[in-house]
């Protein structure tokens, strides 16, 4: 027990620079408290104790805003920074080394009994507000950006950011790369899509528009007037505003 809490409290220095020393960390970090009491809890559950586990689980959620269903599975060096508004289903599995930020949920999307909740492997990072749904798994070292949605596995070692999330691909690792707290240039905004889709449409029609004045140049006919009402719109600018 003694050596699980000195390798929690080595690995809060490992990944947050603002803890300063020791005694601090047993005494202002949140996350740390919800894993020590989850120890006891999941012991209490699996020794068939169920409402005592639940209850002091229950306790737990008040003293630090984190929820961690007495049957979830946790690993070693377990960390969840800030940690309010964490929930993690009871049928969760989380691996080694992983990191949770704040508003972090492990959840289901069934409610039929058996496994419902997500697989983290080693080392996994998700980030803040991050929903992580159903049966699935996500790799060994893989970051999940913050406020994404992920109800797909995701392999090893990649990222995967949006709603629904998608695995980033290496042009976008370059130039947007894993963000804890942000969120990335690509928000899977709708209205965007919608706009950048009216767009490609607005170039398609103008390309037809201007193949047929041409054609009617030819035959003679007087179509300035025309060319003049189309140059007004200039779909560059609304792009530009989009961007």
């Amino acid at each position: 027990m003694f050596r699980n809490i000195k390798e929690d409290i080595a690995s809060v220095f490992a990944r947050d620079p603002a803890a300063r020393n020791t005694f601090e960390v047993l005494t202002c970090y949140p996350g740390l408290h919800a894993r020590m009491a989850h120890r006891l809890t999941n012991w209490l559950w699996h020794a068939n104790l169920k409402w005592l586990a639940r209850f002091l689980s229950h306790l737990t959620r008040a003293l630090t805003g984190i929820e961690i269903h007495p049957g979830a599975t946790i690993g070693q060096r377990f960390f969840i920074d800030h940690g309010m508004g964490v929930v993690i289903g009871e049928t969760a599995e989380i691996g080694n080394d992983v990191t949770l930020y704040h508003g972090v949920t492990l959840g289901g999307t069934s409610w039929k009994e058996g496994k419902r909740h997500p697989t983290l492997g080693d080392g996994v990072v998700v980030g803040a507000g991050a929903k992580i749904l159903g049966p699935i798994h996500i790799g060994a070292g893989a970051k999940i950006g913050s406020n994404a949605v992920v109800v797909k596995d995701v392999p090893a070692g990649a990222t995967a950011a949006g709603i629904p999330a998608r695995i980033l691909d290496e042009e976008r690792k370059k130039s947007s790369g894993f963000n804890a707290y942000g969120i990335g240039n690509d928000q899977n905004d709708p209205m965007a899509k919608a706009i950048h889709g009216l767009l490609g449409h607005s170039v398609t029609v103008d390309q037809r528009i201007d193949f047929i004045l041409k054609q009617l140049e030819r035959m003679g006919v007087d179509v300035e007037e025309e060319r003049a009402t189309a140059d007004k719109f200039d779909p560059n600018h609304l792009n530009d505003i989009v961007d």
